[in-house]
């Protein structure tokens, strides 16, 4: 099973690995893209005004800049430690143990907007680039991704399930068929459901921490939903490759 999961706009600074190193990546498939993603935000960095204005940056954000600048200088970290914000706190990966680490590891992955996507290994440093950036360099990611990545994740999920936690912008890099597409939504006090983005990244970060651990190897959404009913968490299946966590209206 593989867990994808989606980036964050924070990320911790630092680490202790040597600077990037594309071919030190899982998936070198996709290093054309990576190779030309990072030169272009390496030179855009040299002119912080238009950085800023095709990364949707404040000048308050100038360290976002900043970060670009050093891409393949600044020294690298593994990405799951990489990537924080709510999401990633719920998940909370730092506190697993033992052979749940160890699956941790090995089923979850991140879709970036830089890198197609990075395993939970791989080295990689801080930086800025939102699936919804447009770079003087032309065409959408979506259209620089999906040649190259589509490929890789249809080559996964031939071999295993792919539960997909992507959001939208994300999710349109590449998509993943057969994927098990979850969101979080809000039951309301007459019964209806709303897709919702408060606390959604929160309750999929718990779905993450859940997949991740288990000792369980779920093949179907229907294994998937099971194990986190298990787990206390409500859950329905609209489509028979969808799944919805249910969370109660305030």
């Amino acid at each position: 099973m593989l867990v994808l999961l989606p980036p964050s706009e924070t990320k911790r600074d630092g680490g202790d690995g040597p600077p990037l190193r594309l071919g030190a990546l899982s998936h070198p498939a996709l290093d054309p893209v990576r190779e030309r993603l990072v030169d272009e935000l390496v030179e855009l960095a040299a002119d912080p005004a238009a950085c800023r204005a095709a990364l949707g940056l404040t000048p308050a954000q100038h360290a976002e800049v900043t970060r670009n600048a050093a891409l393949r200088t600044s020294p690298t970290a593994p990405a799951l430690h990489r990537y924080s914000g709510v999401l990633y706190d719920a998940l909370d990966v730092g506190t697993l143990r033992g052979a749940a680490a160890a699956r941790a590891r090995s089923r979850l992955a991140v879709g970036s907007a830089l890198f197609g996507l990075v395993r939970a290994d791989d080295p990689i440093p801080a930086y800025r680039l939102s699936a919804g950036a447009k770079l003087p360099g032309g065409g959408t990611l979506a259209g620089r991704w999906r040649p190259l990545l589509q490929p890789v994740l249809a080559a996964i999920a031939a071999e295993e399930l792919v539960v997909d936690l992507r959001s939208g912008s994300y999710a349109a890099l590449a998509r993943v068929p057969g994927a098990v597409a979850v969101d979080a939504v809000a039951e309301l006090p007459d019964g209806s459901r709303k897709v919702i983005s408060h606390s959604n990244k929160a309750h999929k970060g718990r779905l993450a921490r859940l997949l991740a651990g288990t000792r369980a190897e779920p093949t179907d959404a229907a294994a998937v939903a099971a194990l986190a009913r298990r787990a206390g968490m409500r859950v329905e299946r609209p489509t028979p490759s969808t799944l919805h966590l249910i969370i109660p209206s305030p």
